[in-house]
């Protein structure tokens, strides 16, 4: 990487065209795809998709594990002027039903599986589904290609959706140009290289996750996609594919650092980078020990704004607990309860403004309003800024360290999880007449789903269903870690349930 990134956006589809033709791209079971074979895959793939969906922004939204499909969906819809809509594989049928009535998605292509779970109801009537297969076989028959686009990069490319703390899942916008120059950002920032090679262990649906390819495709690397069942086959992986970049949640590293690792594995490995939450001391000594040589990057983000700090590497050790400073194309502010520039010391939001805040919530101008408002009058970039709503503060040196989180979202193994979509799920079961989602501290998962219920008056054996009902309607990782019954719960002097003493009585 130069010294400077490059700061002019491109349509993101170009990033097939990075790499060196016959250098690997892609590391499938199947085999690997160069950089030529990723180019003409991405070519044929944007032109069946504009074959199926003719009309320009339309939405596509995929369901299925690591894959081919997966992985070159992001470039082939934005080369065919669509709009990706990638959905979480742990999801299931209630919240992809959600995602695809709100997203108005007119193609919905996922493993035969998941189609198989959803019921009458779930698909729009306009939205045709189609199976992983059958799409790639049909892909492979197409003998057109598209050439890279021409695309405004302003044009908005990509729907992630992540939960919000007041209801269903919210679809932030992202344009070609948040997503390149995330990717250019990162790629700089880490210093990667053509050589390098990316074990892509992070769900696709996720901005981080889906960075992983974009800024090794930038970088003209390889990218590994692994999904994986134990953490011993995240180090076995290391070691088949000589890896040299790995990214984590803290609750991976966590289990990723009780396991031996052969050498093989360690000794390829240039960085380690970590976001979805903060790393505990022990745990970055864990890390270094067992990875001596590489380096290890601290980062915060948020899907809004995709990556707003990273910590210098050469800081961890004696800043263990700082979110470092702005990553390039970020600019971080940070804004006291005056509505002033915060001094150094002092706590405040974290306003983050720049080329990488999305464009908003899709359809959602109320939730949008909130968020994205006008840049504070300090800002060098002005314009839209993402208002985080996570208290900051920052040190005499400019490094930036995380305070608190201002709303009720809970962090869970990397996950942003609505405390209302887990209560809304646990009073639809007819169980429940009363709930409350926390989010309580877990060395393991960073916070644990515990949920404080009434049960419903005429239920009967609420205590010993919920568990089995819950697990029907919410993905593993939303599932309640523990259950608390009560008999009647606590409210505010607005007759509100009191969330703040339900947390006290929860924590004690």
């Amino acid at each position: 990487m130069s010294d400077a990134p490059d700061p002019t956006p491109r349509p993101l589809d170009h990033l097939a065209e990075r790499g060196a033709a016959d250098a690997p791209a892609l590391v499938l079971r199947e085999g690997t795809l160069s950089y030529q074979d990723l180019r003409t895959r991405v070519a044929r793939m944007a032109a069946w998709l504009q074959a199926q969906v003719p009309t320009p922004g339309a939405r596509v939204a995929s369901w299925a594990a690591k894959g081919e499909l997966t992985c070159l969906l992001p470039l082939a819809c934005a080369r065919a002027g669509l709009v990706h809509v990638p959905v979480n594989p742990l999801l299931k049928r209630a919240q992809v039903a959600h995602i695809l009535a709100d997203s108005g998605a007119e193609l919905l292509l996922g493993t035969a599986a998941r189609l198989g779970t959803l019921e009458d109801g779930d698909v729009p009537a306009a939205c045709a589904t189609m199976t992983e297969g059958d799409a790639l076989a049909a892909v492979s028959a197409v003998t057109q290609a598209l050439q890279p686009s021409s695309a405004d990069p302003g044009d908005l490319a990509a729907i992630l959706y992540t939960s919000g703390s007041t209801g269903r899942p919210k679809g932030v916008m992202l344009s070609h140009a948040n997503m390149w120059l995330g990717a250019v950002s990162v790629a700089h920032y880490l210093g990667m290289a053509s050589d390098d090679v990316t074990l892509a262990v992070l769900p696709l649906a996720f901005d981080y996750g889906q960075n992983q390819l974009l800024c090794t495709w930038y970088a003209g690397g390889s990218a590994v996609p692994l999904d994986y069942l134990f953490p011993r086959d995240v180090a076995k992986a290391c070691a088949r594919h000589g890896i040299t970049t790995l990214a984590a949640v803290p609750p991976l590293w966590v289990q990723l650092a009780e396991i031996d690792w052969p050498p093989e594995a360690v000794a390829s490995m240039r960085r380690l980078t970590n976001s979805g939450g903060a790393l505990t001391v022990d745990l970055v000594g864990d890390l270094r020990r067992i990875f001596p040589q590489a380096m290890l990057f601290p980062m915060y983000g948020l899907t809004e704004a995709f990556r707003s700090t990273y910590l210098d590497p050469a800081l961890v050790e004696s800043h263990p607990t700082s979110m470092g400073t702005a990553i390039p194309f970020a600019e971080i502010i940070v804004i006291d309860d005056a509505g002033e520039v915060a001094q150094p010391g002092e706590e405040g939001e974290l306003v983050h403004c720049g080329p990488l805040v999305a464009q908003g919530y899709w359809q959602d101008p109320e939730r949008s309003a909130e968020r994205f408002r006008a840049a504070p009058a300090s800002s060098r970039y002005g314009g839209t800024a993402v208002w985080s709503g996570d208290r900051v503060r920052r040190d005499a040196d400019g490094l930036l360290y995380f305070v608190g989180r201002r709303d009720a979202m809970i962090k869970s193994a990397g996950n942003r999880i609505s405390p209302q979509e887990v209560e809304d799920a646990a009073i639809a079961t007819g169980l429940v007449a009363e709930a409350v989602a926390l989010g309580v501290p877990d060395d393991r998962l960073g916070q644990a789903v515990h949920l404080v219920a009434r049960a419903a008056p005429d239920a009967q054996d609420a205590e010993a269903r919920l568990p089995a009902a819950l697990a029907k309607q919410l993905p593993t990782f939303m599932q309640p870690q523990a259950i608390h019954w009560r008999e009647r719960l606590p409210v505010n002097p607005n007759g509100k349930l009191d969330r703040a003493a339900i947390a006290r009585e929860v924590a004690a």
